[in-house]
């Protein structure tokens, strides 16, 4: 190969980075995805396979795909260390930011819902309405607490990716094993109730018809008074608690 021609191959690589990685913010690759074959990749991308693999040689340098011996080559987890970084360790160890991320989950997901009926095509509402029905789902269904977590998580995920925004997507994403953690706070001590559970069903209902109707105002109002409900239902059964310690206690006497 002459110079010329592996001058071209450098250049054409940096299109193969910019195309892929433009896959991986608009959501279409995501994190531990494998990517398609070679033979795929040469065909949508329209390049040689020699400048296929120096661009995706260029991705591995950049830490934005990982390639496993015989498996192929995934994306890689692009949040950093998420639990293992010190500061998300502090993070979950405390329990009084839980409702700290409530607000920024009021914040962040009262946007992106605005932003997704704005925003969003008929195929993001087919997907938003695939997990939605799974969520519904789930109601039939015996599961652990932990999977229905995933289902609504994956409801709210939904959304925020039908709101066109990358930067908004991916910050979301990096905060999925404490939001995994809120949910499961939510559904462990709220799905058994009741009330609270039917309260959800219909915020959840209410959410997902502002959206899928395009009424980015009701979409707002309806995340953030979804996520403000499950804020003031899960304070309410600590202090419940707290009051039947200290009654227990009255009760029972201090040996």
């Amino acid at each position: 190969m002459n110079s010329v021609e592996a001058s071209r191959n450098l250049q054409v690589a940096d299109v193969v980075c910019e195309r892929i990685e433009r896959l991986i913010v608009d959501g279409v690759l995501k994190t531990g995805q494998l990517l398609p074959s070679e033979r795929r990749l040469t065909e949508k991308l329209g390049v040689s396979r020699t400048a296929l693999r120096e661009g995706l040689k260029l991705l591995r340098a950049r830490g934005i795909i990982k390639t496993e011996q015989g498996k192929g080559s995934f994306v890689a987890d692009l949040s950093g260390h998420g639990l293992a970084s010190p500061l998300m360790y502090l993070f979950s160890s405390q329990p009084r930011t839980l409702y700290d991320l409530f607000e920024v989950r009021s914040l962040l997901e009262g946007e992106s819902a605005r932003l997704a009926a704005l925003r969003g095509t008929e195929a993001d509402f087919v997907l938003i309405t695939r997990s939605y029905d799974a969520l519904l789902d789930a109601h039939s269904r015996s599961l652990e607490a932990s999977e229905h977590a995933r289902l609504d998580h994956a409801f709210h995920l939904a959304i925020c990716e039908a709101s066109h925004n990358p930067v908004l997507v991916q910050t979301l994403r990096s905060l999925t094993d404490l939001l995994l953690n809120s949910v499961f706070t939510s559904v462990n001590n709220l799905y058994h109730r009741e009330p609270q559970k039917r309260q959800i069903d219909r915020q959840h209902a209410r959410l997902y018809n502002a959206v899928t109707g395009r009424l980015p105002e009701q979409a707002r109002k309806a995340a953030i008074a979804h996520i403000q409900s499950i804020c003031e239902n899960l304070r309410e059964i600590e202090s419940e608690e707290q009051r039947l310690v200290r009654a227990t206690l009255r009760l029972e006497g201090w040996a």
